[in-house]
């Protein structure tokens, strides 16, 4: 029997209620299953290089909370240098690496000192963090992405040397998103908040011993092999949680009752975070069409629970709350403020529920899922629909590029027209409302419908990748 790993977490997306810290959650289960892996799981969640995360920067916010699995490293960064000017430093280096193509030799000099300036101060972090944890493998998430380049950097460097000491594991890089799939505007700038393509800035993983790297699609695999590196990645796709059958728990009906939520009438799941591209304005807007239309269908009128945290991105934040109040949705449109990897009881003492949980509830109202992408080339899997579909649930979808190719065209959704305008927008919801009321009867054409979303996510997002890495890791170098 293998030894138990000692596993570690990077995180580059700078959120104690990230999307991947769930997905990893699901993988880290088979290294459990498999008896791999050690329970306690260390972790560098980004606070310290993502000003781009409004409330969470440097340091997290105070009020956060974890499961007892994972342990967020304490960082002593934003004690040794001003809060301010590293945000500044920070944002001002992945700007001018986003605009790479257009610097001049100088520049690109001045460059490559202030970033290699910054680097300092996470260098010893990381050394000492992965030292003092005795890390087998950490999992470097969306870290070849350029949120920070300073921070990469000072992370392969000091993994370098700590793997090549130890002589035995190494890193995973397992990328969700790459340059040219997500393609993410600056917020009032016409910029790429990342480069096109990698440049001589951005640290990709190169091939060594100790680098592995995984990719969640074909797609990605496809453009990493156009990358300046001999380092080939993986497709493991994405693992999706287990959502239990069976009637509600006391826990369910307590967040019910914390929110007002009426489970007689259908709860639609926004599970996005509150971020301009995830297009949260337009699942509001088309519950506000439903809302509309709920009487011609003889319909109750549905809830939308929207996942994202007001704090990542204060100022579209701002724009979905008003759309709320403009269009007098606040009795319909509850807004959880980012959902857990794991659910509990706040220091409130209200319930906070994870996905899995939210699918639970939104399956025993006969509810569904509403994935609305604001724009299409930013996501590159999308899992709204996949979610949905392993609880039954039908769901509603904008178009992006990425749908067919990963959930195939036999998929049943709902769609909103291209551009989601008025009329689109309009129409998708009578539709959808349509699709609710089938469901609300036990339609069994629906019901076929379903059991073929369900089998197709089931094949697209197999575990076996995984338990191949899993046993990987485990075996001889």
């Amino acid at each position: 029997m293998p030894r138990r790993l000692r596993v570690a977490l990077v995180c580059g997306d700078g959120l104690p209620v990230s999307g991947l810290l769930t997905v990893f959650r699901n993988v880290l289960a088979i290294g459990r299953e498999l008896g791999l892996v050690d329970v306690k799981v260390p972790a560098e969640l980004g606070f310290s290089w993502r000003p781009d995360k409004g409330g969470f920067f440097p340091a997290g916010a105070g009020d956060q909370h974890f499961p007892p699995w994972l342990s967020p490293a304490p960082c002593s960064i934003p004690q040794r240098v001003e809060p301010g000017w590293l945000a500044n430093e920070l944002t001002a280096v992945r700007r001018a690496v986003a605009a790479y193509p257009r610097l001049g030799e100088d520049e690109i000099s001045r460059l490559r000192e202030r970033a290699a300036r910054l680097a300092g101060y996470y260098h010893e972090h990381f050394a000492r963090w992965l030292a003092d944890n005795e890390v087998d493998w950490v999992f470097a998430l969306n870290m070849t992405l350029s949120d920070a380049v300073p921070a990469t950097r000072a992370f392969q460097d000091a993994a370098a040397s700590y793997f090549s000491l130890r002589g035995s594991g190494g890193i995973v890089y397992w990328d969700h998103d790459l340059f040219g799939s997500c393609a993410v505007r600056e917020p009032r700038l016409d910029a790429r908040f990342y480069p096109e393509t990698p440049n001589d800035l951005t640290p990709v993983p190169q091939r060594t011993w100790f680098n592995r790297w995984v990719v969640v699609s074909d797609a990605l695999a496809e453009e990493a092999s156009r990358y300046p590196t001999e380092l080939r990645p993986q497709v493991a796709p994405n693992v999706l949680p287990v959502v239990p059958a069976g009637p509600l728990e006391e826990h369910h009906r307590a967040f019910a009752r914390q929110w007002g939520l009426d489970l007689g009438r259908p709860v639609i799941l926004n599970p996005v975070r509150l971020f301009r591209v995830k297009g949260v304005h337009i699942a509001v807007k088309l519950l506000s069409a439903m809302r509309e239309a709920a009487p011609r269908h003889g319909m109750p009128v549905p809830s939308l629970l929207v996942f994202g945290t007001t704090q990542e991105d204060p100022e579209y934040a701002r724009e979905v709350l008003a759309l709320i109040d403009e269009l007098k949705l606040r009795d319909e449109v509850k807004v959880l403020d980012g959902v857990p990897v794991g659910s509990h009881l706040d220091q409130h003492g209200r319930w906070r529920l994870d996905e899995v949980d939210l699918l639970r509830l939104a399956a025993a109202s006969r509810g569904g899922v509403a994935f609305t992408p604001g724009v299409t080339d930013v996501e590159t899997i999308g899992l709204g629909p996949a979610l949905g579909a392993l609880a039954g649930l039908p769901s509603v979808v904008t178009r992006y590029n990425a749908f067919e190719a990963v959930y195939g065209r036999e998929f049943h959704v709902t769609r909103v027209a291209d551009g989601a305008g008025p009329e689109a927008v309009s129409s998708a919801a009578d539709q959808f409302l349509d699709v609710l009321k089938k469901l609300r009867g036990a339609d069994p054409g629906l019901a076929r419908k379903l059991a073929v979303n369900r089998r197709l996510t089931e094949e697209r997002f197999p575990s076996g990748p995984w338990r191949v890495v899993w046993l990987e890791l485990a075996g001889p170098r």
